[in-house]
């Protein structure tokens, strides 16, 4: 039952709050070598869905009211620690919640647990030295993807209708793919970073935001609709109204959907061929024109992605690390090492390379003028195993940077995208899809994701998973 169905079914009262609680609790229990959860909230949550059976009995029901949701443990729950998957942060313990976490349960929902992440969200895949290793839902020899992998791997074993997740290089999108579910990366200002930690306000300001995940994409725009509101906490939030996106104009001229096999000529594996041209198969069923798209002057973005994400951050966090080097956690300490190893940037270096990302970006959106849409592969590779850092293509092999190559490129720029569950390798594990968009289009991106996955119809449960209802 997906996190709609259960607004539907709890406000008809078909199902009740603490039944809901209850039968999450059990799945969590259940699901123990997934370890997704850094800390849990059973207690409260039972003694609040009691709260929210007594609102939806007298008719003052709040939207998300009695829905289970999760946190990644890098956003601010009051009283807890705030991890960010290192033992360096386990005093961090904030006295209010991130701006989201408040938006969330004002609107009615259920906060089950906060979810593991890597330590200072410095990797592809979630581990630390808190609980340990996350484990892919699909095949638990495999990743669940970094660095909101706890978010995606509970969210797609039923142990959340929905949560948050950050997202500065693809970790949203990434271990969305992974687990096959949906997930959100808006753009900034779109949905209120404040509380973040770290927080999201350096120099390289938009690679990082945070957005909403669930396992569908209609899940998804229920939570991007509670969660998109200005706040002034925030330094990049904008006062954007929501919108409701009428696709139906688009019928006689067609929507443009510009289709790119990768990241220009980094190649991808095969599967990530296949779901990209089958979604693009969908999309022209349902009317909308899909043309081959290829963005000129953009070859070094990635680059520049990897020196605002690693060259800058990593002389951010040095100086603080020191002496502490004996808590630390390899997922903390492989992107870090090796933009340590690069030369120190200069500040002329800095400015030139903030001057190139505005340059490129507008270069991107001159032309996405005639494309309003591009659909994408969610990443180069599938869910791999630990540890794992080479893989084949048809072309050639090639290493982490390269297979995230879809996905940085749009932190860089600021520019919302969507991941959609769109099939399977050849050993069964999922395969996602991205939809990207102009700034502040989230709407229109929403809505062609919405259509999208109702012409791929229902995806499967993870084996052995059974569904919370």
């Amino acid at each position: 039952m997906t996190l709609a169905e259960l607004q539907q079914k709890m406000s008809s009262r078909d199902i009740s709050p603490a039944e809901v609680i209850v039968r999450t609790i059990q799945q969590i229990e259940k699901h123990p070598s997934i370890n997704a959860f850094i800390e849990t909230f059973f207690e409260k949550a039972q003694a609040e869905a009691l709260t929210a059976e007594q609102r939806i009995l007298q008719k003052t029901g709040r939207p998300l009211e009695g829905i289970p949701i999760t946190i990644k443990d890098s956003l601010d729950i009051a009283g807890s620690p705030t991890h960010c998957g290192s033992l360096l942060n386990r005093e961090l313990r904030p006295a209010h919640d991130a701006t989201s976490v408040r938006l969330l349960r004002e609107a009615g929902a259920i906060i089950i647990g906060k979810t593991s992440c890597p330590e200072f969200l410095m990797s592809y895949e979630t581990d630390n030295r808190i609980i340990g290793r996350t484990n892919n839902p699909w095949d638990a020899s495999k990743t669940a993807g970094g660095s909101s992998g706890g978010e995606a791997a509970a969210i797609a074993t039923f142990c959340s209708s929905g949560g948050m997740g950050s997202d500065g290089g693809g970790s949203v999108r990434f271990p969305a793919h992974c687990c096959g579910i949906s997930g959100l990366k808006p753009t900034p200002g779109r949905v209120s970073a404040a509380g973040h930690v770290p927080p999201i306000s350096h120099p390289g300001g938009l690679l990082g935001v945070i957005g909403p995940m669930a396992r569908t994409a209609e899940d998804v725009r229920i939570l991007f609709e509670i969660l998109a509101r200005f706040d002034p906490a925030d330094p990049f939030s904008t006062p954007m109204p929501l919108r409701k996106p009428d696709l139906s104009p688009w019928k006689e001229k067609r929507l443009r959907i510009g289709i790119m096999p990768g990241w220009l000529d980094v190649p991808v594996m095969t599967a990530m061929t296949e779901a990209t041209a089958k979604a693009g198969m969908l999309l022209s069923e349902l009317g909308f024109a899909v043309e081959s798209f290829r963005p000129a002057g953009l070859d070094r973005a990635p680059n520049l992605w990897w020196f605002f994400f690693g060259q800058i951050h990593s002389r951010v966090t040095k100086a603080s690390l020191t002496g502490k080097e004996d808590q630390l956690h390899w997922t903390g300490l492989e992107f870090l090492k090796r933009a340590l190893d690069e030369p120190e940037p200069t500040v002329e270096t800095v400015l030139n390379n903030l001057a190139e990302r505005d340059r490129m970006r507008t270069r991107l959106l001159q032309q996405m003028e005639t494309h309003q849409a591009l659909l994408l592969p969610a990443c180069g590779v599938t869910a791999f195993p630990h540890r794992t850092r080479r893989w084949k293509t048809p072309a050639k092999e090639i290493g982490l940077f390269e297979a995230m190559m879809p996905l940085t490129p749009f932190n860089l720029f600021g520019m919302p995208g969507i991941v959609v569950p769109m099939g399977f390798d050849e050993e069964g594990m999922p395969c996602g899809v991205q939809l990207l968009g102009r700034p502040y289009d989230e709407e229109l991106l929403l809505e062609l994701a919405v259509q999208l996955e109702s012409a791929r119809g229902q995806f499967p449960a993870p084996p052995g998973v059974d569904p919370l209802f």
